[in-house]
């Protein structure tokens, strides 16, 4: 029954080509689709074309092995089955050297069974150089021509018996062919055979990338000709195998995240695309991410190191920094369709979850198409490339500068890092590539271009939570290093991506507890760092602490005065040509600093601190103290109910309240003077000022004197409570004091709050010269060190000499 398709003349005969009968059709078979030059990518253009050339229809070179001629096709060959016939036809064009392809086909019109095939060489035909053309473009990467209308091929078909016949075959080629050692680069041989593939999956679920791979199975093989395809066949292999993994892994991800949003209904995640069908990309965030952006939400970073090579894991995660200065998460990525589209939705997803509330800043890699997302979505957020990426991949692209220079990274950090201004970053920039002759370099032409979005200098007036502006960070973040690494796959990853949230809650409850049990050690007198101590955390006090003994070392001289705002030049000893700029508004208590520490991480720098210190300013005023910094920065209540009394002692100051009224005074002298009628309007109203003085000065005296200042409530509430009962108790002590006595008090009393503040303006100037001879004593010092250095060029004895008479001196 299976032949009798077979009731017509096919015709059998020696050209193998048969004729046109009713019942056949003919089927020409296109070549297998390219893609990234796998056996079915690199087309003859890596196989047979890279190795011979056109040589005309002449009579050509073969390889046939000797003493065996059944390796070779002949007409009237039988074989049981197509499959056979072709596999015959691969291994015999292997031992010649060429490759082949399936040409055509016939199928019956009964029922559609191919009953006939042609294999042909691969350089079989012309291609029609205009089949992808169009009249207005042209193709942008066109393949190289590899067909040269070479003529040999095998043709079978089957017969009644089942079996299928070698009806034609033609050996001669017109192009060179390939020798044995470079066979492998050939098309229809580039096969990974199955012991090659497990030994891949096995190095591959290892971490090992493609050409550490192909190393080690070229050593296991004994040569590239061995192990039978190449690198690109290995590295589109390994994409396949991590394409159907993703599949898999998708639907177990989005089990986990079902079961997670049923346990918890505010446990947030989507699906880009339908749910049943995903292949897109995957956003989830916890309770505890989406609670914590609420409080730390001013900074992100978007750390996209994980897709990279070193980890081949499509997940990113969205950080931030919470108040210890410790990395917290605010929500997770993973990646598969990683187009602009993608990461568009990605972030309106992830803003979605983060209640539609944008962050300040956002850290990414150094990427077109994620700058472009961040374009879209975050328009009124600063961007900024990640400075750890941008660093490595300079080491990729300038490799032969680093072997050949090897100061020129630690001249390129400083260049960025350690310059204080726009001018001073761009001229140190053309210096060093001038230097090192890379003005031509098109990769650090790109990098310049975008230094506004990575260079330090460029981003200091946006707010990144970084503690220092030149201690930066050795990566962009950090948050699940030590628990997702190379041989992470999808399966394990659930488990360690729950420890590693486990391990960070541990080191923010720990980090909490140390700042709420245990008590810095202060490093001087200042009220400053008293009240920094109660207010920040450990982590951020410590670094506030730098800043404010930081200022031991530096001068503050006054250099302009306009009456509302103060200039202050800023310097360390024996660094004058290396100032700071610092401008003072002693009314609104507000100073701005050329290095924009504040502006850059909300802690104040030591030149600011500086001023601060030299216009008797104690205390930090409320707008410097950011409450995400503080150990409250999780309270629901307001950081100014905290500080309020902070506040109020920062207005006891003396010298706060003398500017003030001595500003306030100066316009209204400007002002009186201006005619004889203003000139005595304007003193009857200090008269009557001067009066409303004196009397709220005694009733300031008779309320101290009742009320004593006593820091005891229940106390100060006592005689609260005495005083409002006064005429009820007629038989008080202070109902039988005479008026004279009262006033005798009074006085008295007045006259000891006197003292005690002339006390404390002489401890205070005695602490200020106290500080300032120990400036000018490390001033000294110093240049004592310089006399010692100098004094090496005379040889040891002399630096003994020195040492010791310094040592006597200091003593």
């Amino acid at each position: 029954m299976e032949n009798e398709v077979m009731d017509y003349d096919i015709g059998l005969g020696g050209s193998g080509g048969g004729g046109e009968d009713d019942g056949l059709y003919i089927e020409q078979e296109e070549d297998d689709p390219v893609v990234d030059g796998s056996p079915t990518a690199a087309g003859s253009s890596a196989g047979a074309g890279a190795m011979g050339g056109f040589q005309g229809s002449a009579s050509l070179e073969t390889y046939i092995p000797e003493a065996d001629p059944d390796l070779e096709p002949y007409e009237g060959m039988e074989f049981e089955s197509e499959e056979a016939a072709k596999a015959f036809y691969n291994s015999y064009a292997r031992r010649v050297g060429f490759s082949t392809r399936v040409s055509s086909s016939r199928r019956s019109r009964k029922d559609g069974a191919i009953i006939q095939r042609s294999f042909v060489c691969a350089k079989e035909g012309f291609r029609n150089l205009n089949e992808k053309r169009t009249k207005d473009r042209e193709i942008k990467r066109p393949r190289t021509i590899t067909r040269v209308g070479c003529k040999a091929s095998l043709s079978v078909k089957i017969q009644d018996s089942g079996k299928w016949l070698v009806s034609n075959f033609v050996r001669e080629h017109n192009h060179q062919l390939v020798p044995p050692d470079q066979v492998h680069c050939l098309r229809s041989h580039r096969q990974i055979s199955g012991p090659a593939k497990t030994l891949i999956d096995t190095l591959q679920a290892a971490g090992m990338g493609p050409r550490r791979i192909m190393s080690a199975l070229i050593k296991e093989y004994g040569g590239i000709s061995k192990v039978g395809f190449t690198e690109v066949d290995c590295r589109n292999y390994m994409r396949n195998n991590r394409q159907r993994s993703l599949e898999g892994d998708i639907q177990l991800l989005l089990d986990y995240l079902r079961q997670m949003q049923a346990e918890n209904p505010n446990f947030f995640y989507a699906v880009q695309g339908e749910e049943d069908h995903a292949t897109g990309n995957v956003f989830w965030a916890d309770p505890k991410a989406r609670a914590n952006y609420t409080y730390f939400g001013d900074i992100v970073t978007f750390d996209t190191t994980y897709r990279s090579n070193r980890y081949r894991l499509p997940f990113a995660p969205f950080t931030g920094v919470n108040h210890h200065g410790q990395p917290v998460l605010f929500g997770c990525a993973f990646l598969i369709n990683e187009s602009e589209a993608s990461f568009v939705w990605l972030f309106k997803t992830w803003l979605a979850a983060m209640s539609g509330c944008p962050p300040v800043s956002i850290t990414t890699d150094h990427d077109s198409v994620i700058q472009s997302a961040v374009m879209q979505v975050l328009p009124d957020t600063r961007h900024r490339f990640c400075e750890w990426h941008i660093f490595k991949k300079c080491q990729e692209k300038l490799s032969h500068v680093f072997l050949k220079h090897p100061n020129f990274e630690a001249d390129l950090q400083k260049c960025v890092n350690l310059t204080e201004s726009i001018d001073e970053f761009e001229s140190c920039w053309f210096s060093l590539l001038d230097k090192f002759e890379l003005r031509d370099h098109e990769w650090l032409q790109a990098l310049y271009s975008a230094r506004s979005q990575w260079v330090p200098v460029y981003l200091r007036d946006t707010f990144f939570a970084e503690m220092s502006i030149t201690q930066r960070s050795d990566s962009m973040n950090s948050y699940f290093d030590g628990y997702v690494n190379a041989s992470t796959n999808l399966n394990q990853f659930f488990r360690l991506y729950e420890k590693a949230l486990e391990s960070r809650n541990e080191k923010e409850v720990k980090a909490d507890y140390d700042t709420m049990n245990t008590s810095p050690t202060l490093r001087t007198p200042s009220p400053m760092e008293k009240q920094a101590s109660e207010l920040y955390t450990r982590k951020l006090f410590t670094r506030f602490q730098e800043e404010l003994v930081g200022t031991l070392t530096f001068m503050a001289s006054k250099a302009e005065d306009d009456g509302d705002v103060t200039t202050y030049q800023v310097a360390k000893f024996g660094e004058d040509h290396r100032d700071y700029c610092v401008r003072f508004n002693v009314l609104e208590m507000k100073a701005f600093c050329s290095c924009r520490m504040f502006e850059f991480s909300g802690l104040l720098c030591r030149h600011v601190l500086a001023v601060f210190r030299v216009t008797n300013v104690l205390t930090l005023p409320s707008h410097y103290i950011l409450k995400r910094w503080t150990r409250n920065a999780k309270s629901s209540v307001l950081l100014e109910e905290h500080i309020s009394d902070v506040f109020s002692s920062y207005l006891e100051s003396h010298t706060v309240r003398y500017n003030t009224l001595r500003h306030e005074a100066l316009k209204f002298v400007d002002e009186g003077a201006e005619s004889v009628d203003l000139y005595n309007v304007a003193m009857a109203a200090l008269a009557e000022a001067s009066e409303k003085v004196d009397l709220e000065t005694k009733n300031e005296g008779r309320i101290s004197a009742n009320n004593g200042r006593f820091r005891d409530d229940s106390r100060r509430n006592g005689i609260q409570a005495n005083h409002k009962n006064r005429d009820q108790n007629k038989g008080s002590f202070a109902q039988q004091l005479s008026e004279e006595d009262m006033d005798t008090k009074i006085h008295e009393l007045m006259q000891e709050v006197e003292s005690a503040n002339r006390r404390c303006e002489v401890y205070r100037g005695n602490l200020l010269s106290v500080l300032k001879d120990i400036e000018e004593h490390k001033q000294l010092l110093s240049i004592k060190v310089q006399n010692v250095k100098l004094s090496m060029r005379d040889g040891p004895q002399k630096i003994l000499e020195a040492l010791s008479v310094a040592s006597c001196q200091d003593f």
